[in-house]
């Protein structure tokens, strides 16, 4: 076996308790091991992408107890991509919470956030459904206490809320977990396949009951309309490092999704059919449109974006819903694109508001380095919307070739062009607001106090290069998958045939001679 595919879990999940019992106290001693651990991250994730290019499925076997009996992780072209992009999300994300000092309002940033990425990567590894439970649970707990980091009794009841929300999502994980375990006596996930397939017609009303579930749970997590109300006071009320970190955690349900739904339900099961799929896609259509309306209406910044993050969801999930090789390529493009464009959004949020002193879109004084944080929001909105020419308008553009059968194009791509009008003008409206409508007089209640001989107030310092940094990074990641588009969309194709061919996910994760590889 290669130990190797194991390290994404391991690494964080013994830097997190070192962190935390030992440097919290030396917030520099903290910085340098979390940051020398993520980029260890990163250079693991690039080896065992590297790995999985070549297309064979790796599979490790915890304890060597073969499959199914005991845990395994497996390792294809599919779970390397989540891995890699999750590592350069989280190199960005705590590049820009060291630098703006964010991780120095509480002791536990770095262990949390340590325990955040084990949860993420051993949920993308896991070839186990009940152990895909367990890494969203250790996502749960780390994510809540990095939502309330620096505390405040509004990010505690929007911390409250999120919290409650996905204990009832695991609840319901639970009980389809239990009802697929009572029908099929087992829960690895190659062995669901042929369980799954090969069930009797007296048990396929209980697997069709467990895959509703599953969608609900993934649904809860992906914030899929009706499920999605717990988003937007999460997003606008944690901390912009977080929340940019969040922008994986919505995918992590996506990937749920795309991972059970198109191999153990998918349309040729004969249990569930084409189920999942009429049910995901009007689910999709609404989610596009509660995002887009949400952008329109926003009059705060941090919302704007939430609802931003929920119209990009609906958008992924509609190419998913058509469950075709092509429609998870599509997917699987724009899961790339939309994470980097709201981790900008929301790290260019916090340099913004910052300096503002609140989020409202309101005209106010020009803030410092306005020339400079209005041309990256514009960069950063246009991806977020899908105009050209970054990686929104291809990601976009390949959704709707995908969605060209004659049962789904009149509405999905009717919801898609206009949700992305609608997106357009209410980012035009807010950055017309934060950016061009400002003036240089001082708003009404600093002339009163200046006529009354209050000292002025000290203009907000400039955003160091250091700070702007992981922006940047961000909307060049975007550039970067704009230009190598034909690279990437060749990797991206190949990923999806490797979903897709199920036999060969199956016979090589319980397939073993009997002895370790």
């Amino acid at each position: 076996m290669n130990h190797w595919i194991v390290a994404p879990v391991i690494l964080p999940a013994l830097l997190a308790p070192l962190i935390a019992f030992v440097m919290r106290h030396d917030i520099v001693v903290a910085r340098a091991a979390s940051a020398a651990g993520t980029v260890a991250l990163a250079a693991i994730a690039i080896g065992l992408t590297v790995m999985a290019a070549g297309g064979e499925t790796h599979v490790y076997y915890l304890g060597n107890w073969p499959a199914p009996f005991g845990i395994v992780l497996v390792l294809d072209r599919l779970s390397a991509l989540m891995v890699l992009l999750t590592a350069l999300l989280a190199l960005i994300v705590l590049w820009h919470a060291i630098a703006t000092g964010w991780d120095a309002r509480g002791r536990h940033f770095h262990a949390l956030f340590q325990f955040q990425l084990m949860g993420i990567c051993g949920a993308f590894l896991t070839g186990d459904a009940f152990n895909l439970f367990v890494f969203f649970e250790v996502l749960l707990i780390a994510s809540y206490g990095l939502m309330i980091h620096a505390g405040g009794k509004v990010r505690l009841k929007a911390g409250v809320q999120y919290v409650v929300m996905n204990l009832a999502g695991s609840t319901l994980f639970l009980f389809a977990l239990g009802t697929l375990y009572a029908v099929t006596g087992t829960l690895n996930i190659a062995d669901l396949v042929v369980k799954v397939q090969d069930s009797a017609p007296g048990d396929q009303a209980l697997i069709r009951v467990a895959a509703m579930l599953l969608l609900v749970v993934f649904g809860v997590k992906a914030a899929l309309v009706p499920l999605h109300f717990w988003l937007p006071a999460t997003y606008s009320n944690a901390p912009a490092p977080v929340a940019a970190l969040f922008a994986i955690m919505t995918k992590v349900g996506a990937y749920s999704i795309i991972r059970m739904h198109t191999m153990v339900f998918g349309p040729d099961n004969a249990a569930t059919g084409s189920m999942i799929g009429d049910w995901l896609f009007p689910a999709a259509v609404l989610t596009i449109a509660v995002g887009a309306f949400g952008v329109l209406g926003a009059r705060r910044l941090m919302p704007l974006l939430s609802y931003s993050v929920i119209g990009s969801m609906g958008t992924l999930l509609l190419a998913v819903s058509v469950f075709t090789p092509y429609g998870t390529e599509t997917a699987l493009y724009y899961l790339i694109h939309s994470t980097f464009s709201a981790a900008a959004l929301f790290l260019l949020a916090d340099l913004v508001v910052s300096r503002r002193g609140g989020d409202g879109l309101g005209v106010q004084r020009p803030t410092v380095q306005n020339g400079l944080f209005a041309a990256l929001f514009f960069a950063a909105a246009i991806a977020m919307a899908g105009m050209p020419p970054l990686s929104g308008f291809l990601g976009k553009l390949l959704v709707l070739d995908a969605l060209r059968g004659p049962d789904v194009i009149v509405i999905g791509w009717t919801a898609i062009l206009i949700g992305s009008l609608i997106t357009i003008l209410g980012f035009a409206r807010a950055g017309s607001v934060l950016f061009w409508k400002s003036t240089a007089a001082p708003p009404p209640e600093a002339a009163h106090e200046a006529e009354q001989g209050a000292a002025p107030v000290d203009p907000p310092s400039p955003a160091s290069a250091l700070a702007i940094a992981p922006t940047m990074m961000a909307l060049a990641l975007l550039a970067a998958l704009t230009v190598f588009a034909g690279p990437v969309t060749s990797y991206l194709q190949d990923t999806s045939a490797q979903l897709h061919d199920t036999a060969g996910y199956v016979s090589s994760v319980l397939a073993r001679d009997g002895e370790a590889e």
